[in-house]
């Protein structure tokens, strides 16, 4: 290793420790002492070490509560225990406890120099794999998260200020907009990386289903809990829970949701038990929550609760100097997978995707994109191989009948008349739109 190992050797015997200290001192390790464990632990709380070499029978604390507590505050601490006295119990103990490994007095300096070697190639194993576990999530987030415009910029530097703290994030933005992306990204830059990121759409699910999903539920709750099941809360122990779809929930739910989020304590559907989850909360949702509170549709309380930190994604429209980063991307993407010679995309192409309003964002430019890779059959993607046609309103038109008539053909072939993608676009249920079809005797 490129950095000097420290050990902190403890025993109640001065010979002892100056021996070990001189041995180790002249193979290269940085070396303190200490002649009991309350030293020990007094030096621990301002000092790190990356062996501690203590011996079990001492005055007062013993080796074995010593090691008991330095595991409590540092489970990775490498800690090997010494003795005078060959007791097979003795050693079982500690090593369930937590120890390295022990050895025996008196030492065998070849052997006790072994020992520390490979306690040094475990913390040299570690600290790899540590560096690579980091490196694999920094190359994550690079490649999941694109755009250089200044609006996302802003998102991602919300990212970096919140995602060092526990506090509970709402993520709003328009559908397809990438918001369970960002939420991945808060978690996986904070402190509970290593531990899972759960997500539940929560408007997918009915009322009890919602329940049942979050809290878990004990065998025979209901009819087909044939087992008990722990809920999304309970796998979150640790980590970050990820609600989708927010604004979608009853109020029962909001109820329910509020007191988890207060206490983070819970019961499963049909126990007694109360369990407790260590976990962060962060919210989605593409509705304004505020106005949701103003008509009586959402708690305040629960509202406050959620909203401590609000990061806004822009839709695809308010950044459009990003769609060639974006499109570049999902080019690379869809070839690799189709196992297909990467394609470019031309000028007039990729002029009119920045032109177009894409009501349904990111999403809606990734299907685009596999589409023309899919139809195409040259090595560019061009305007045929694109889903969207202009259509100019003639310059003669001057009435608000005729103009709208335009305006609603050209979303509806845009979007290759999908009913609910146009109404989507043009903010109208679909009812209304076909309404408007048969008015102006719209044909595709």
């Amino acid at each position: 290793m490129a950095r000097k190992i420290s050990i902190l050797i403890v025993d109640d015997e001065q010979s002892v420790r100056d021996s070990l200290y001189n041995w180790f001192i002249e193979d290269g390790y940085h070396v303190e002492c200490a002649e009991h464990a309350k030293k020990a632990l007094s030096i621990l709380e301002s000092e790190s070490f990356d062996i501690v070499l203590a011996d079990i029978k001492m005055p007062g604390m013993d080796g074995l509560e010593m090691l008991r507590r330095i595991k409590t505050l540092k489970k990775d601490s490498i800690i090997i225990v010494m003795t005078a006295f060959a007791s097979v119990d003795t050693a079982v103990q500690a090593l369930k406890d937590g120890a390295f490994d022990y050895v025996t007095k008196p030492f065998d300096p070849d052997d006790l120099s072994h020992l520390i070697r490979n306690a040094t190639k475990q913390i040299s194993l570690s600290e790899e794999n540590e560096a690579l576990r980091e490196r694999v999530v920094s190359l994550e987030n690079v490649e999941d998260i694109i755009g250089t415009s200044e609006a996302m910029s802003q998102v991602l530097r919300e990212v970096e200020s919140v995602a060092q703290s526990n506090s509970s994030v709402i993520i709003t933005g328009e559908s397809g907009t990438g918001k369970e992306l960002i939420a991945r990204a808060i978690h996986s830059n904070s402190s509970r990386k290593f531990f899972p990121l759960v997500s539940v759409h929560c408007g997918a699910l009915t009322e009890s289903l919602l329940e049942s999903e979050l809290f878990g539920h004990e065998k025979g709750a209901f009819t087909g809990a044939m087992y008990n099941r722990k809920g999304r809360f309970e796998m979150a122990d640790g980590g970050t829970i990820f609600l989708d779809e927010i604004a979608t929930i009853s109020q029962k739910m909001q109820v329910e949701l509020l007191r988890v989020l207060e206490t983070h304590n819970f019961i499963r559907v049909g126990g007694n038990k109360e369990i407790s989850s260590d976990f962060r909360v962060i919210c989605a949702t593409n509705r304004d929550l505020k106005a949701m509170v103003d008509s009586g549709s959402f708690r305040e309380d629960l509202y406050y609760r959620l909203n401590v930190v609000n990061i806004r994604i822009p839709p695809l429209r308010e950044r459009s100097g990003d769609i060639p980063l974006l499109v570049d991307y999902f080019i690379r993407k869809y070839c690799n997978s189709m196992n297909r010679t990467t394609v470019s995309i031309d000028s007039a192409a990729l002029k009119r995707l920045q032109e177009f309003d894409f009501p349904g964002n990111i999403r809606e430019l990734e299907n685009m994109v596999e589409r023309a890779i899919v139809i195409g059959n040259g090595k560019k993607i061009t305007l045929k191989d694109l889903p969207i046609r202009k259509i100019t309103v003639p310059s003669n038109v001057e009435s608000l009948e005729e103009i709208e008539k335009a305006h609603i053909q050209q979303v509806l072939s845009n979007h290759e008349w999908n009913i609910t993608r146009s109404a989507k676009a043009l903010m109208v249920d679909r009812v209304t739109l076909y309404n408007k079809i048969r008015k102006y005797d719209l044909k595709p």
